[in-house]
């Protein structure tokens, strides 16, 4: 008698040891090429409040006044295949009632365009592909995937220049949690412009070079651990003028403690984190520990299956027999 492996024993056990195999490369290799930055975004972000605007028409700042902050990004498909990274076109206008709905955004109280290019995988800036402003930090319009509990440094297309974010715990958005990081910019010079000299209390000069000022009530993002996605923001920008080599604020442009995503815009970032946050943990936990837990299952009742093997009878040893036959 002898024993011999049946083909199903070592399906089990090649099967088994497959998905031993698998599971490692699902968390080391896959998860990490599927956490990228996307090359075709196109998302809008909606910031609402009440606050103090300079009125052009008047010629005077306004206070109590809605306001609108609209910014859309929009990826640069061709731009980001040529150059391996994501290219994102980013529009940013300020509205109030009155210039909305606006047929030309550039009727807006402020409209700001410009290019962030980011590596698809870190989200670091990357200074390539006519981007613009010269931004730096490690977060500008989302984190980087796998968010730590530590401070960041944001870009403030504002301030153009960075401001340290701290993580101040966890805060649930539309029922879906995420860490919680907050920020202020103190008063800092940022610019200048030619003014009527009225504005800056000089009537006596038609125009003045006046100091352009921001600072910031306030920044607060919640954001996605997994994949880095803002989905709550609130801001609070004072924008102003001083005359040349002034120390206190001559005339206000915007004013606002609290800009904040709106209802619409929150549900749509979590939705949209949800997503992205599941496929990832498919591919990073849920695949690889299944395919552990069912290759180390296989593997041992495929194995067990080989050791016992299958008895086999082979027939009675005739050899003795023939040997007698062959004496007489």
């Amino acid at each position: 008698m002898r024993r011999t492996a049946s083909p199903f024993s070592l399906v089990l056990l090649g099967l088994g040891t497959f998905l031993l195999v698998l599971a490692p490369l699902f968390a080391w290799y896959v998860q990490p090429r599927a956490a990228v930055n996307p090359v075709d975004i196109d998302t809008t972000a909606v910031y609402t409040g009440r606050g103090s605007v300079f009125d052009l028409d008047r010629v005077e700042t306004v206070p109590d006044q809605k306001i609108t902050v609209t910014q859309r990004v929009r990826g640069d498909v061709e731009e980001s295949e040529r150059s391996g990274n994501a290219v994102w076109d980013v529009t940013t206008s300020v509205d109030t009632d009155k210039s909305l709905p606006a047929a030309d955004p550039h009727d807006a109280l402020s409209f700001t365009p410009h290019r962030w290019v980011l590596d698809r995988r870190t989200t670091e800036p990357v200074h390539c592909c006519e981007a613009r402003p010269h931004i730096e930090g490690e977060a500008y319009l989302k984190f980087p995937f796998d968010v730590q509990k530590r401070s960041y440094q944001w870009w403030d297309n504002t301030l153009r220049d960075t401001v340290v974010l701290r993580y101040r715990g966890t805060e649930k958005v539309q029922g879906h949690t995420g860490y919680r990081f907050t920020g202020s910019v103190p008063p800092t010079k940022t610019g200048t412009r030619l003014v009527p000299g009225t504005l800056v209390d000089q009537p006596d000069r038609p125009q003045v070079l006046a100091e352009e000022w921001y600072s910031n009530h306030g920044v607060e993002l919640v954001v996605d651990q997994r994949t880095g996605r803002v989905i709550y923001a609130q801001t609070g920008p004072r924008q102003t003028l001083r005359a040349p080599g002034g120390d206190k604020d001559a005339a206000v442009l915007l004013d606002a403690e609290k800009l904040s995503f709106t209802t619409g815009t929150q549900k749509e970032a979590v939705r949209q984190a949800e997503r992205d946050s599941g496929q990832l943990r498919l591919v990073g936990e849920t695949l690889p520990i299944g395919a552990a837990v069912a290759g180390c299952v296989l593997a041992v009742i495929g194995g067990v299956l080989v050791a016992r093997g299958r008895k086999v009878d082979e027939g009675p040893d005739m050899s003795g027999k023939h040997r007698s036959a062959l004496t007489e």
